[in-house]
Parts: C-alpha cells; sequence; structure tokens
C-alpha cells in the first residue's frame, strides 16, 4: 500500500499532514522523498534538526550510548549523561545565576512543567500567557491552556484548565491597540500594569508570565527589546517570575545560543526543547537555584524523561554548537535571508511584512498593504508551488499567511541561495 493510503486509512484524522509527501531519508539540508525526489528542507521538522539531518557526529553519540544503556528510569537510579546534560545546560545558560535543570521529553512537557515550578514554588494560583502563542498541544494543562489560538489546538476541548490568563502580546505589525511603535509608548504593557492587573489578576495572584521573544507559531513576531525589559522590571517590583519559552526559537536559531540574550534580561525559568538533541525526544527546564532547589521530591520527573541516549546526544549537541559557532553562523545565515527577503518585499506587494532573528526569518503576506487582509490563501498556494519544485516550507501566524524560513544551521549556503530563489520564484507565479 502507498504509504500515504496507508496513513489515510491507520492514523487518526486529528493528526494532520502538512506536505503529501513520505521522506524516506535526509542528508544535512536535503531530504528525499520514497520516489527519490530531491526538496531543499526549510522546516528543519519545525526547527528540530538545526545541526542537520543525519549528522553523522550525532549518529555516533547515540550509538555508543545504545551498546551501554538504552534506558533507565532516572527515578529510580542515576546515571551520567542525565547530569552531565544537566550540568552543560546549567553552565550555558543566560545570566550568572547559578541553574538548576530537570529533563522531560516534549516541549509540551517542559512548559507545562515550568509552569508547575512557578505555582509550586511561589504559591500562587494563576499564570498569564499571550495571545498568538504556541506552548505546546501534547498535554490537556497548562501548555493547552497557555496557547494563544482556538483553532486548531483548543478545538472541542472547552472548558480548559483554570488559572491562565491570555494578554496581547506587542505585535507591532496587528497592533491590538491600532498604535505605531515606538511612538506607542508600549501601550499593551500599559494595558497590563493599569487595566489588567485591575480588572483581572492582581500581580500578588500570579506566579509567572511565560513569554516567547519570538513567537513560534505566530508567525516568528519579535517582542520590542523595551517591551521585554519593562516587562522584567514590572515582574521583579511584583515578585512575578518570567518564564522563558526557548522551545522553538533556542539552540542558536536565532544568532545566539538563547533568543532572550537579545533582550538584556535573565529569565527565572526557561523551557526549551525541539533542537536540544536534534530530533530525539527530550527537553529540559533550566531554572535559578534558588527557584529550583524549592521543588518539593516527587512532583516531578516522568519514566522517559532525560532518556540515556537523547541525553548522549543533546551532549554532543552542545560541544558542536559551541566549538563550530553555530550561533555565528546563523546570524550570517540571517543576514542572508534577511537581505533576500527585503529584496522580495520591494518586488511584491503581496508580501506585508518581513521580520525574524538570526535565521529565524519570516514573511507576511497580505492582499493589500494598507488593510492588511491576510492572503492565506495565496501563502498556500507559494508553499505548494516551492514544494513542487524542490523546497519544503512552513506557514504559520494567527491567520495563517505567514512563511516562516526553518532552514538547518548546517546548510551550504548555494543550498540556501537556491531555496531563497525557490521562494520568489513561487510567489512571482503566484502574483502574476
Amino acid at each position: 500500500m502507498d504509504p500515504l493510503e496507508a496513513r489515510s486509512k491507520y492514523v487518526m484524522k486529528g493528526v494532520a499532514l502538512y506536505h503529501p509527501v513520505t521522506i524516506e531519508r535526509g542528508a544535512n539540508a536535503k531530504l528525499y522523498d520514497v520516489n527519490g525526489k530531491e526538496y531543499i528542507d526549510f522546516t528543519s521538522g519545525i526547527g528540530v534538526a538545526n545541526l542537520g539531518h543525519a549528522n553523522p557526529e550525532l549518529i555516533k553519540a547515540a550509538e555508543e550510548q545504545l551498546k551501554k544503556l538504552w534506558h533507565m528510569c532516572f527515578m529510580v537510579v542515576n546515571y551520567k549523561p542525565y547530569v552531565e546534560l544537566a550540568e552543560r545546560l546549567a553552565k550555558i545558560a543566560p545570566g550568572s545565576s547559578e541553574k538548576m535543570v530537570l529533563l522531560q521529553n516534549s516541549g509540551s512537557e517542559a512548559i507545562e512543567n515550568a509552569i508547575k515550578v512557578a505555582k509550586q514554588v511561589t504559591g500562587r494560583p494563576y499564570v498569564v500567557a499571550y495571545e498568538n502563542s504556541f506552548h505546546g498541544r501534547g498535554t490537556y494543562g497548562y501548555a493547552l491552556a497557555s496557547t494563544g489560538k482556538y483553532k486548531p489546538y483548543k478545538t472541542g476541548f472547552d472548558p480548559l484548565i483554570p488559572g491562565v490568563e491570555l494578554i496581547p502580546y506587542p505585535y507591532c505589525y496587528r497592533c491590538p491597540f491600532k498604535q505605531e511603535y515606538p511612538s506607542c509608548g508600549l501601550a499593551c504593557l500599559d494595558y497590563v500594569k493599569n487595566w489588567f492587573s485591575h480588572t483581572r489578576v492582581p500581580p500578588e495572584r500570579v506566579a509567572a508570565f511565560i513569554i516567547e521573544m519570538v513567537q513560534g507559531e505566530g508567525g516568528f513576531v519579535v517582542a520590542p527589546r523595551d517591551y521585554v525589559k519593562e516587562l522584567k522590571s514590572f515582574l521583579e517590583a511584583n515578585s512575578i517570575l518570567l518564564i522563558d519559552d526557548e522551545v522553538q526559537a533556542g539552540w542558536g536559531r536565532t544568532g545566539k545560543m538563547w533568543a532572550v540574550e537579545h533582550f538584556g534580561i535573565e529569565p527565572d525559568i526557561i523551557a526549551t526543547a525541539k533542537a536540544i538533541a536534534n530530533g530525539l525526544p527530550l527537553s529540559a527546564v533550566i531554572g535559578k537555584r534558588e527557584i529550583m532547589e524549592n521543588t518539593s521530591p516527587g512532583s516531578f520527573g516522568g519514566t522517559y524523561g532525560g532518556n540515556p541516549v537523547a541525553c548522549s546526544v543533546a551532549i554532543k549537541v552542545v560541544e558542536i554548537m559551541q566549538r563550530d559557532r553555530i550561533p555565528e553562523r546563523a546570524a550570517k545565515l540571517g543576514d542572508i535571508m534577511r537581505k533576500r527577503l527585503e529584496e522580495m518585499f520591494e518586488k511584491y506587494e503581496l508580501i506585508g511584512d518581513v521580520r525574524g532573528l538570526g535565521a529565524m526569518q519570516a514573511i507576511e503576506l497580505v492582499r493589500d498593504r494598507r488593510s492588511k487582509e491576510p492572503a492565506a490563501d495565496e501563502t498556500m498556494r507559494v508553499i505548494n508551488k516551492a514544494r513542487e519544485k524542490g523546497l519544503l516550507l512552513l506557514r504559520a501566524g494567527v491567520y495563517l499567511n505567514v512563511i516562516r524560513l526553518h532552514p538547518p544551521l548546517t546548510i551550504e549556503e548555494d543550498n540556501l541561495m537556491r531555496g531563497l530563489d525557490i521562494l520568489e520564484e513561487s510567489i512571482r507565479e503566484v502574483v502574476s
């Protein structure tokens, strides 16, 4: 049976399919389907394969660990890969504070546990998240409730867990307050301080704010630096913790190891996953020591969390990131991408906005630049044409009208340029 037919027959409909192709193998920034067709990968499995597909050093690390210890629950016995990775994560985390670490399996679990830490340590019941955010769909708890988009993630799951409030993100291209940045005076933060805190939840009842410095599924929306700095000051004044969601933006993607490093603050807790083990199931919660050491023994953990094979691969990921200066390479790739996208912006009225940090770049497509009417259908047509030409892309955004570029950070420059050429060719065909 054809693999796509088999999927249609045996895989539940709730698991969507983005590209109707069946991939058999990958090599760095290239993917090959079962028919032998080659694709340039601008998805990295949604920002996961930052060090490329079938990276030989990571394969070797996995093989060596498989021969020694495949699995033992970390709550039953201690083992070295978990502890060694925790030490490395604590040392590379941003800021001068000492850190402690919890390892889990997925981004959703990292978010879930970061929120649990904040609530348990502060004794406060509420968490504040952002509209147009994505913090996971794998758990029917805090991760899903914190996600700031209803369809498709929350469809049919109401009511969600209580105690999570959503506020507007500083999405300056589509400001919900109809203001222009920077003349707005950070109206969205003023709303939190002077309205939300009086009408919804007072600060003394809030355990944490959880924020993506660059919204991933939201369409690579970058928070203004002054917003983040003033938000942190407000939270500190009210003894509220800041949880930094680095699930998609971390691991060199933005041109620094952590996206938060662009903003000049130190978060209290970091949740990270995706690229941490380049595709093996692993995630981490990294928090300040004074927070993490005050958690209750036995209230955190999991059978598979911190699997020794995944941890060994993640240790090698850290080594390669530092040795090969991957974040710096991402910054260079990002400059190339940004220049091409801005050139496209000048040529094609379909592109309403170009944004991102480092190699995390996106274009938002609109039918009219003045009204900013989302061009969702045109976005999908561009993506479909690109796939036909051998380029895999992702869309995102609250209106599904954003094309986000997520190539491996090890992509060869000629493949990057060819991918950008295909993107432009596809846009040209859609607008002509």
